[in-house]
């Protein structure tokens, strides 16, 4: 009982201390404006950002464009993490598909995902197929790379003691070199994460009809300015929504981890 009241204790603080920082920039964001250290006109007080995200909420404006891009954005992650995964595997574990295929992927893991949006719009068009493809672009590199680097870097010593019990190539990849792998590819998927939604709110700014890039640059053309940072604070919400899912899954797939 004494246990789980100091687990509970635990949690409690380290919460605590986590939103301190959150709670005196909101409180820093609420009072600048009013005391007019910086101009309301172009950073109204946190509480009026916050009205116009409810009535946002409320019109249903702000749901149809955070459906446009949450739909793109987990959809281009999931295509990066089918495709990126197997390959990087590949890549890590026979040296021969690394030899032929390293030249081509260093000439495109150098080249920006937002450097060939005018590519991808002049081939794809302005639609759904553009932006989820920009997505799976930029996604692709921190997943495949980071599963790379944590096949190859696994303990040489687990593989030795692998093949010494007699583990063939199969079950030794299976039960030694792909779980030792995880971290360093929910790394790499918690990366690319963080780039499906800066990546798909730049490519909307520049060509779409929807999504919450698309509202932010409407609003500010139309001067809407506190509906200008609802907008903002919605994609930080969605990018912390994502990363901490993809923190669950981690725990559940690599549960043995020590921290």
């Amino acid at each position: 009982m004494q246990g789980t009241l100091t687990r509970v204790k635990t949690v409690v603080f380290s919460g605590i201390r986590g939103s301190a920082a959150i709670v005196v920039l909101a409180f820093v964001w609420e009072l600048a404006p009013r005391l007019s250290l910086v101009d309301a006109t172009f950073l109204p007080p946190l509480s009026k950002v916050l009205a116009a995200w409810w009535e946002l909420v409320l019109s249903g404006a702000l749901l149809e464009n955070f459906q446009a891009s949450i739909i793109r954005s987990v959809s281009g992650l999931l295509l990066a993490i089918c495709l990126s995964i197997p390959l990087g595997l590949a890549i890590g574990y026979y040296k021969p598909i690394a030899v032929i295929l390293s030249p081509v992927l260093e000439l495109f893991r150098n080249t920006a995902a937002l450097a060939l949006l005018p590519v991808f719009i002049l081939i794809l068009g302005i639609g759904e197929t553009s932006k989820i493809s920009i997505v799976l672009f930029a996604c692709t590199w921190p997943i495949l790379l980071n599963t790379v680097n944590g096949v190859r870097n696994v303990d040489p010593l687990l593989v030795k003691s692998a093949r010494s019990l007699g583990l063939g190539s199969l079950k030794l990849f299976l039960k030694v070199i792909l779980p030792a792998s995880l971290p360093s590819i929910f790394t790499g998927i918690r990366l690319a994460g963080a780039s499906s939604i800066l990546v798909l709110i730049a490519a909307e700014m520049v060509g779409a009809k929807a999504g919450l890039g698309y509202f932010i640059n409407y609003t500010q053309y139309n001067f809407q300015i506190p509906e200008m940072y609802a907008g903002i604070l919605t994609i930080s919400a969605l990018g912390l929504a994502i990363n901490q899912g993809l923190v669950m899954i981690e725990r559940r797939f690599s549960g043995w981890k020590t921290n």
